[in-house]
């Protein structure tokens, strides 16, 4: 919503002396060959076009006609032709100011004519505006080509790009147009030196400003800014000093004004060689603020403005001339930046003073949820802040007492800072929100085990039984075989006993999970029972699935650290200096250690460190212990879970035990071999799931 704005002048009238140089007689307007045109008529021919400005919203057009009264007899002239809906001639002073009210904003032309001002008001468009009907941004009064001095670019607030020049003097006319997504910019009747007819690539600026190239285009320095992305202008000059700003335009839906940092209602000034201490009037004419100058406030100054916000125009006034604000309320205080500062050590030096002799008062306060005493060394403030200022909170002569029975503080200081205190104390002394967290860590076994393996063994009793030991080979050699030497000689007839226990393989499976395999076993043997063959096959396959879950939860107040743990702690002997030995404990825990946080958006930052530890196998030294620790950082949504860890191990192992070459025989060879096979996996998991605890029952 735009709001109502009047300019005119908050002092009194005061009536000019009957020696008043000139006076405005009438206003008229009329319809000349299509254009509008305002006459005002006055007593006395003018010097010079007076000074004005123009306003966008509302739209105005304003013009400061010095040493001159209004002989008008009223302030409202109605008129409401064209674009023109009332005049208004207000007096203040020495001077009359004449304000145009438009139904549309535009441009104007003034010119002197006898003994009256007329202004061209130009025609408006509202269908469709165009670039090509846009004025200049300064009319060029220089008769002579003359030489840009220097052009710089800089980055300014914001990610704020400003190409500033240097012109000749404050009478170079100057065009800005935008073309497409470039600003052009040219100046008229100006010359470019060699050093500056160049192309400057300023993308690492961060601005939106890529490149800003100048060359020499006739009598003209045409200059070309090249922005990317989403951008706004705005252009200024200050005497001599003209800058382009290019900055990121963002939009903020919740504003009514878009842009960074500069808010108010656009204008546009035009002033030659004006006091600051006018322009600084005209400023609060178009604001509600009411501006208050120091006498040291001096000079003067050329400035031209085109749709630029009032407080930044406010801004570029006081660089212009080193000049500093202070607002208080509606009221601007404008003066040098040393006066300004000077005036406030001063103020600074009378309350230190003034605290020195305040009365002193004593104040009670009952805390609820805060410990007092840790209220008290923050108000005493016993450390040291960052930058080596004194962190204490209670003045020179204050003291602070905590009674830590009904938990109350008692501070004694001057009333101004009693008041500091309170609310101080008020921010610090509230509940702290408290956070469940939950932790489920599940352990999951997964085992296989597979075991084949034979024996083998044979045997020939004819010698023991009055038979040939052996079998017959050419003449009368013959051959015995056994399982071991002894056999061999039993069996061939040279005395002894064959075993008939003994193997030619013995590889058999191996047993799993603590349990033998199982056996099948085949004797194959002559009507005599004087040959044997004795095969056994043994086989064993083991499988197994295991679950551990543990659920360890705590409940905490904010960035308070909590800690949980159950286990078994273990014994085992330590040597001391002496050379005796005395038994130590070490744990095997289950541990839940983590300290919360809870951020303004209602996540959680949680540091954790969980520790599952379990008894393993027994040493010389005492029993091992087979740790899963992790220790981390995470950000969990309220009543989220997450996964903040795990460890998974496979172990898988394959052994085949053979005799040689009768191993390797295709289908026989397993009878001469032994095969297992194993496959053990372990994975653990951590999950964490945190809740923050809107009262005691969620607790439960």
């Amino acid at each position: 919503m735009l709001r109502r704005l009047t300019l005119g002048f908050a002092v009194a009238v005061a009536s000019l002396s009957v020696h008043a140089q000139n006076t405005i007689e009438s206003v008229t307007s009329s319809i000349q060959g299509g254009a509008e045109v305002v006459r005002i008529d006055l007593a006395q021919p003018l010097a010079a076009v007076p000074a004005g400005f123009a306003i966008q919203t509302p739209a105005r057009i304003a013009l400061d006609f010095p040493g001159v009264a209004n002989g008008l007899g009223r302030s409202a002239v109605e008129v409401n032709q064209g674009n023109l809906k009332t005049v208004n001639v207000v007096q203040a002073g020495d001077r009359t100011r004449v304000v145009l009210n438009l139904k549309q904003a535009t441009t104007y032309r003034a010119q002197v004519q006898g003994k009256s001002l007329l202004v061209m008001l130009d025609a408006t468009s509202v269908a469709a505006p165009t670039a090509s009907v846009a004025p200049a941004f300064a009319e060029n009064r220089n008769r002579d080509t003359l030489p840009i001095r220097d052009l710089d670019f800089r980055r300014g607030t914001d990610s704020t790009g400003r190409v500033i020049v240097d012109l000749a003097n404050n009478q170079v006319g100057v065009d800005i147009r935008q073309q497409g997504q470039t600003l052009v910019v040219e100046f008229m009747k100006s010359t470019l030196p060699e050093g500056l007819r160049r192309r400057l690539d300023v993308s690492d600026f961060g601005t939106p400003v890529q490149t800003v190239t100048t060359f020499q285009n006739g009598d003209r320095v045409r200059m070309v800014i090249e922005p990317k992305g989403a951008w706004e202008h705005s252009a200024y000059q200050s005497d001599n000093q003209f800058v382009v700003e290019v900055r990121p335009q963002k939009v903020d839906p919740s504003k009514l004004t878009q842009g960074p940092g500069y808010s108010g209602e656009k204008l546009s000034l035009n002033f030659q060689n004006i006091e600051v201490r006018s322009l600084l009037q005209v400023i609060a004419d178009f604001t509600n603020f009411n501006i208050v100058t120091s006498d040291s406030v001096s000079g003067a100054v050329t400035l031209r403005l085109k749709d630029v916000p009032w407080d930044q125009a406010l801004d570029i006034i006081l660089r212009a001339k080193g000049l500093g604000m202070r607002k208080t309320g509606n009221v601007l205080w404008i003066a040098p930046k040393d006066e300004i500062a000077a005036k406030e050590k001063l103020e600074l030096e009378a309350q230190v003073a003034i605290q020195g002799l305040e009365p002193l008062r004593t104040q009670s306060f009952q805390l609820n949820y805060t410990r007092a005493a840790d209220v008290a060394v923050q108000l005493r403030g016993t450390g040291a802040a960052a930058g080596g200022a004194s962190s204490r909170i209670l003045t020179s002569r204050g003291s602070v007492i905590a009674e830590s029975r009904t938990n109350q503080l008692f501070v004694t200081d001057i009333a101004s800072n009693l008041d500091q205190i309170q609310q101080l104390i008020s921010k610090l002394d509230i509940a702290v929100r408290q956070v469940l967290i939950e932790a489920r860590i599940v352990e999951a076994s997964d085992t296989f085990g597979k075991s084949l393996g034979v024996k083998l063994g044979g045997t020939d009793q004819r010698a023991q039984n009055g038979g040939d030991g052996g079998y017959r080979l050419a003449g009368n050699n013959r051959v015995a075989f056994g399982t071991s030497y002894s056999n061999v000689v039993a069996s061939s007839g040279a005395g002894g006993s064959v075993d008939t226990t003994s193997n030619f393989v013995n590889l058999p499976a191996v047993g799993q999970n603590g349990y033998s395999p199982a056996t099948f076993a085949v004797s194959i043997f002559n009507s005599a029972a004087n040959r044997f063959l004795n095969l056994e096959i043994s086989a064993l396959e083991a499988d197994g699935k295991g679950k551990v879950v543990s659920s360890p939860r705590v409940v905490t107040a904010d960035q308070t650290k909590a800690l949980i743990e159950q286990g078994t702690e273990l014994p085992y002997q330590v040597a001391t200096s002496s050379g005796a030995t005395s038994i130590a404990f070490r744990k095997a825990n289950l541990k839940l250690e983590v300290t919360p946080q809870i951020t303004p958006e209602g996540n959680i930052i949680l540091d954790l460190d969980v520790n599952k530890d379990s008894v393993g196998q027994s040493t010389a030294a005492g029993f091992a212990i087979n740790t899963k620790h992790i220790k981390t950082q995470v950000l969990v949504e309220n009543g989220g879970t997450v996964v903040i860890g795990g460890i998974f191990e496979l172990n898988e192992t394959e052994n085949e035990t053979r005799v040689p070459i009768l191993g390797d025989l295709p289908a026989v060879g397993n009878l001469f071999k032994s095969k297992s096979r194993t496959a053990n996996k372990q994975e653990m998991l951590v999950f964490i799931t945190p809740k923050m605890i809107a009262d005691r029952a969620a607790a439960r």
